[in-house]
């Protein structure tokens, strides 16, 4: 050994201290930076290396002994480093510290000699950690190695080699039958070495492994042919002895046969040695490692890879069976809720008991995947029909019912699911989650809570979706929108008091679309802040140019998007064509919408409040269909409510008095607020909005949205010229 030969050249002395020599790989110079004073200590010394070429210098000409080793080096993969060092004697012990994601990276690292893997991003104290073991273990090593020097040449040294050996060494009669086994045997198995003398060898192999270890610990074969690193579980003595985890262990079987010359022309067969060394560790940091390859870490599920495999599998043998497969895409609702309200710890957590829940609903074959954020894929092979999977769905969505515990209270939500099935939806893994999450998506769009089936319907509204917002992109470019007004009429005083903007698309093919049509999409897509600006704008200009005509005392309502309210420009926006058009900021309205007063609250509050400051008039629209709240009223700096058309409609519907549009105009009162009432239709619904208080209206009994001129006209007609009354 070639520590001995130094001990006996007088190349190593006891008494002299010795400095551990630590090399840090890595093409980072902060990581270098930062772990080498995170390891410095004492009696150590720390090198570093930026490149693999550099590393092999290192490697020899110092002597090393743990050597800390990035995998992707600018001209070498670290594993290349690792197979470098052991045909040119490099004992340094390894220590893989990388951020290589790939699975085949660590496993192979393990096997070439590594004693550990871990990733960057881990805890920095696992790496401090682990290099403390590795040294104390090269302290050992040195130790064992100066002890096995001066028994060199002797019986003593043999058998301390044997008996202190880290693994288990043993000879086997011709039978199989134990003839010399180490003491390692006690502290791996448990067995105390008397028990096993005279035993066959099957007494410590699991039961499942005997047939391929007979060949091995029958090995009669010597030299290169010989049995080497065959794999193999050993079984622990029993469940009493202590410091076991399991009751096995991994471990790798080299063996060869044993013979003794009886002459010089004959040699006997007299029984085989072999050598067991443990390896459980190593196959546990492989099997994690596999796993999170193929899993989220979060949830325990399979992830997409692990999914799409098993997907194509079942679908394969449902072709071949004639089955079908069954494919359910689901998000759940209302989760960006919880992650901006309670902090993403929390959403983990919300996620976990979603999975749970989801995962006791389904049978033993299906199989359960996290997509990634809040998104699940769910496969149920083998079904009979689509009950099957509606019942399933059914269930979820009835296993979401009670509250969830979030942030130490509880908190109700529910799930979309899409639903998909092989092969009348589609008859590859692609198709079937395409389809699965366009028909989640719709059920999303029609009010989230509930599971739909695709249909190929889905797919034709969804290919124009696409098609849309591509011609979203150029009418923007070619200015194809224009606006239409509809008046807002005091019917006391018979005048109109204001009109609203409403936006058009002039679709050179499609015809004139109203704003249902394409705003939604347009909000998605991060057009509405440029849709905006041109409504700003134009409103702004059409309204100068009434004011030309002798129309001075009109105000203006504009709808705004509650994303615009996410920007920190919104104001400047809004004053800069009021300001650019000279026009009064009394005339111009800005209608928000009821639910943007849930949303981050105090930043909208602040904003409402420096419209204000500027003059502007603000209303809330569709008031009492959300999320109502009178603490919101006497915290916001509004001037009008607007009863939503559908109470409006209801008047038609019951012939009696409505208790919300009394409330409504109540509560407006009680605050000092204007009340305004849209979807106007009919002569009833006036007088009965009259009987309730109701003094401005808007909808089609008085216009419906028209262009500037026929505006003009109509409030002309009305002779709107008397002054508005704050």
């Amino acid at each position: 050994m070639e520590i001995s030969r130094r001990i006996f050249s007088g190349e190593l002395d006891q008494t002299v201290p010795r400095t551990d020599r630590l090399l840090i790989v890595d093409d980072e110079p902060r990581i270098r930076q930062a772990f080498g004073s995170l390891l410095a200590r004492a009696g150590r010394e720390i090198l570093t290396c930026s490149t693999g070429a550099e590393a092999i210098t290192c490697l020899a000409q110092r002597n090393i002994d743990v050597l800390i080793l990035d995998l992707n080096l600018p001209d070498m993969h670290g594993t290349e480093i690792m197979a470098w060092m052991e045909p040119n004697h490099i004992s340094a012990t390894v220590i893989v510290f990388s951020a290589d994601e790939a699975i085949e990276s660590a496993i192979l690292a393990l096997r070439r000699g590594a004693c550990e893997f871990i990733r960057k991003q881990a805890n920095p104290d696992d790496l401090i950690r682990t290099v403390d073991k590795a040294l104390s273990r090269r302290k050992l090593e040195r130790e064992h190695a100066l002890m096995t020097a001066r028994l060199e040449q002797s019986e003593r040294l043999h058998r301390f080699l044997v008996e202190h050996s880290p693994d288990i060494i043993y000879t086997l009669d011709p039978n199989g039958h134990f003839v010399f086994i180490n003491n390692r045997i006690e502290t791996l198995l448990g067995y105390k070495r008397n028990e096993l003398i005279g035993k066959h060898y099957s007494t410590i192999v699991h039961p499942a492994d005997l047939e391929q270890a007979g060949f091995a610990f029958a090995e009669r074969r010597v030299g290169d042919r010989a049995t080497t690193n065959h794999e193999i579980r050993l079984r622990c003595r029993n469940l009493d002895v202590r410091n076991f985890e399991s009751r096995t262990i991994v471990a790798i079987l080299s063996s060869q046969g044993i013979y003794r010359d009886d002459d010089e022309e004959s040699r006997r067969f007299i029984g085989t040695a072999g050598v067991l060394r443990d390896i459980t560790e190593r196959k546990r940091a492989e099997e994690t490692i596999s796993f999170q390859a193929f899993h989220d870490l979060l949830t325990g599920l399979p992830n997409r890879v692990l999914f799409r495999d098993r997907l194509e599998l079942a679908i394969n043998q449902a072709k071949r069976r004639g089955e079908r497969v069954g494919l359910m895409y689901i998000d759940l609702d209302r989760f960006k809720l919880v992650n901006d309200t309670y902090g993403h710890l929390e959403g983990d957590e919300l996620l976990k008991g979603f999975a749970r829940r989801v995962r006791d609903c389904l049978r033993a074959g299906d199989t359960m995947s996290r997509q990634g954020g809040d998104e699940f894929t769910v496969l149920l092979p083998d079904i009979a029909d689509t009950d099957a999977i509606t019942t399933i769905a059914e269930k979820i969505n009835a296993a979401l019912k009670p509250p969830f515990t979030v942030g130490g209270r509880d908190f109700r939500t529910t799930a979309s699911l899409g639903i998909a099935v092989y092969p009348d939806d589609g008859d590859t893994p692609d198709l079937l989650l395409r389809n699965a999450d366009i028909a989640m998506y719709q059920i999303k769009a029609r009010g989230k809570n509930g599971y739909l089936r695709y249909t190929p319907e889905m797919s034709r509204n969804h290919v124009e979706r696409v098609d849309l917002d591509n011609e979203l992109r150029v009418a923007l470019e070619q200015e194809q929108f224009t606006l239409h007004y509809q008046p807002q009429v005091d019917i006391v005083e018979g005048r109109v008091t204001g009109v609203e903007a409403l936006i058009r698309w002039e679709h050179p093919e499609r015809g004139l679309l109203g704003p249902n049509t394409f705003i939604p999409l347009a909000e998605e897509g991060g057009l509405i802040f440029a849709i905006s600006d041109w409504v700003l704008h134009e409103s702004c200009r059409q309204l100068a140019s009434w004011a030309q005509h002798g129309i001075h005392d009109i105000r203006l309502a504009i709808n705004i998007s509650p994303l615009e309210f996410k920007r920190a420009d919104i104001v400047e926006r809004i004053l800069k064509p009021i300001q650019a058009y000279r026009l009064p900021p009394g005339n111009i309205e800005i209608e928000i919408t009821e639910n943007l007063l849930m949303d981050d609250a105090e930043c909208v509050i602040a904003k409402v409040h420096e419209l204000r400051k500027h003059g502007i008039h603000i209303s809330i629209d569709d008031f009492g269909t959300r999320y109502s709240s009178l603490n919101y009223l006497r915290r916001f700096p509004i001037n009008t409510v607007k009863i939503d058309q559908s109470f409006v409609r209801d008047l038609d519907s019951t012939g009696r008095s409505s208790p919300v549009i009394s409330a409504i105009v109540g509560i407006a009162r009680g605050f000092g607020l204007n009340v305004l009432a849209e979807g106007v239709e009919t002569e009833y619904q006036l007088n009965a909005l009259k009987a309730h208080g109701c003094q401005v209206m808007q909808g089609f009994y008085f216009s419906p949205p028209v262009p500037p001129a026929e505006l003009l006209r109509y409030v002309q007609r009305r002779k709107a010229t008397v002054p508005l009354l704050d």
